[in-house]
């Protein structure tokens, strides 16, 4: 498959303050969390030491929903890829804390990622929680959820496996469902939008804007055999 973006990035480089724990996290054993890319085909068996399914998420921020939902399915190897090397420390000293040792990190591009790192077919599920909506029209073209990333998206999906998107942009939603639904490969699980997922974790942000009055969007879309 081509490249789908044509060099066009689905992020901002943010220059987030690092704590002493995070940089500790990233210098110290913590490290044995990151996985190097180099451009070739990830080995999953390699890198988790087994040959469980693989979730990877897409722009985890600081990791609050990575690491919980990890926590409570252990049977589950789970990639986190995120550029944002405050939130990839936070992440890290999370699983040190607190023993999780079913994550694995990739601080890259997660297109490229996708594109030269992920066999095609080799991925149970892709969370994407609450992704950049670029709001501006102009630059909707960096999305991740847009033709040609979402069929890059779902090319690496095994059949059976799940692709869940989360927003509390209605526009984005609207915009996701519609790209989509016509993804060749992928089923909506749902008429429309989903249902809340139980498994995911409600984050702060979530249960303000719930208690207010506000929403959020969840799509959950299976790849076909």
């Amino acid at each position: 498959m081509s490249a789908p973006d044509n060099g066009i990035r689905t992020y901002v480089l943010r220059q987030g303050r690092m704590t002493e724990s995070q940089k500790r996290a990233l210098e110290g054993e913590g490290r044995r969390f990151l996985v190097g890319f180099d451009g070739t085909i990830l080995d999953w068996t390699g890198i988790f030491g087994n040959a469980g399914p693989v979730v990877m998420e897409i722009g985890f921020g600081m990791g609050r929903a990575t690491w919980q939902i990890a926590q409570g399915s252990s049977e589950t190897n789970y990639l986190g890829v995120e550029v944002h090397r405050p939130g990839v420390g936070k992440l890290i000293s999370e699983l040190l804390e607190r023993k999780i040792g079913n994550v694995r990190i990739v601080a890259h591009d997660a297109v490229e990622v996708l594109e030269r790192g992920v066999a095609p077919a080799s991925l149970f599920g892709i969370h994407l929680f609450y992704p950049d909506p670029w709001p501006k029209k102009r630059h909707h073209k960096r999305r991740i959820v847009r033709p040609g990333l979402a069929d890059l998206m779902a090319s690496r999906l095994a059949p059976g496996g799940y692709l869940y998107f989360v927003t509390d942009i209605e526009e984005y939603a609207n915009s996701a469902l519609e790209v989509l639904e016509a993804t060749p490969g992928l089923k909506n699980k749902y008429e429309g939008f989903a249902d809340r997922q139980g498994w995911r974790p409600e984050t702060k942000f979530e249960a303000r804007a719930r208690l207010a009055g506000g929403g959020h969007r969840e799509l959950f879309f299976e790849k076909m055999s």
